[in-house]
């Protein structure tokens, strides 16, 4: 059959030379092949999932600004010495409850900041909540500063 334009067409108003040679159109072979496509999520399927997940960020954000006061420890660097190229001496103080054990790691640097020396100190329960000390650490080499690096609280058990 012939068109206007002199272009050849289908009995089904499809051009000829778009028809495919077996009759079946991409879409049905596609579909016979592998299976019907899974229809996607509704949009209010979409909007409820994203409330949802909103919810839960807004939600971990508040628990993890909430302080918890139990355990809290701070240290603050008083000063160091570097007497020779083998010791340092650090000068610190630690403010913890009285009744908790706590670790703190004091450091020694070089002047390239590279730890030279390093020494992990116990402070056990105390009568008042702020605790000074001096901790002599053996070094690599010279170190040019000292400090406490970190504290955490000791758990009971161990």
């Amino acid at each position: 059959m012939s068109t206007e334009d002199g272009t050849e067409e289908a009995a089904g108003g499809q051009p000829a030379s778009e028809r495919p040679v077996d009759g079946m159109f991409s879409e049905t072979r596609l579909a016979n092949r592998y299976g019907t496509p899974k229809p996607g999520m509704s949009r209010r399927t979409k909007t409820i999932l994203a409330s949802v997940a909103g919810a839960a960020a807004v939600g971990a954000a508040v628990f993890m600004a909430i302080p918890t006061g139990a355990g809290t420890v701070t240290s603050k660097d008083v000063g160091f010495t570097i007497p020779d190229a083998s010791t340092a001496v650090v000068d610190f103080t630690v403010t913890k409850p009285t009744d908790v054990t706590v670790d703190c790691a004091v450091q020694v640097l070089n002047d390239s900041y590279a730890v030279v020396g390093w020494k992990t100190v116990r402070i056990g329960p105390a009568e008042t909540g702020t605790v000074s000390l001096s901790v002599a650490v053996r070094t690599d080499s010279l170190g040019v500063t000292g400090g406490a690096n970190a504290c955490w609280v000791i758990d009971a058990e161990q």
